[in-house]
């Protein structure tokens, strides 16, 4: 089983790796740790580093659990929504895990939602961790 886990480094980023290490050992599967930015001028160096970081740390954290994990690091000039939806159907994944936010309603209509994208468009199951 291949799970991806939308990783940006936040605090509820143990709960959610807790959750990819139970499902990882139950369905003996690989954790792809996915960040998305959206790239060009918008991304700046330092951010970029701090994401690789970040990443690292999360293999880190399932390399000690014995979980084979990959980081992907993509800036390929997609919202992030879409970008993992299309990276989640590219590596055939069979579930994706991520974290969600509250926001107002108002939030969300301004700014959209990562998660509301991915819940709607991905080709497999979607786990939310709040």
């Amino acid at each position: 089983m291949k799970i991806l886990v939308a990783y940006k480094g936040t605090n509820v980023g143990k709960d959610l790796m807790d959750i990819a290490v139970k499902h990882a050992k139950a369905f003996d599967g690989d954790i792809l740790i996915v960040t998305s930015m959206i790239g060009g001028d918008k991304s700046e160096i330092q951010k970029l580093t701090d994401a690789e970081k970040n990443l690292e740390q999360a293999k880190t954290y399932f390399d000690d659990y014995g979980i084979k994990s990959q980081t992907h690091l993509l800036v390929r000039g997609f919202d992030a929504g879409e970008d993992i939806v299309m990276f989640a159907k590219e590596k055939s994944v069979d579930e994706i895990i991520m974290g969600v936010r509250s926001r107002s309603k108002v939030g969300k209509l301004l700014f959209g939602s990562t998660a509301q994208v991915v819940i709607l468009e991905a080709h497999c199951p979607v786990v939310t961790v709040k």
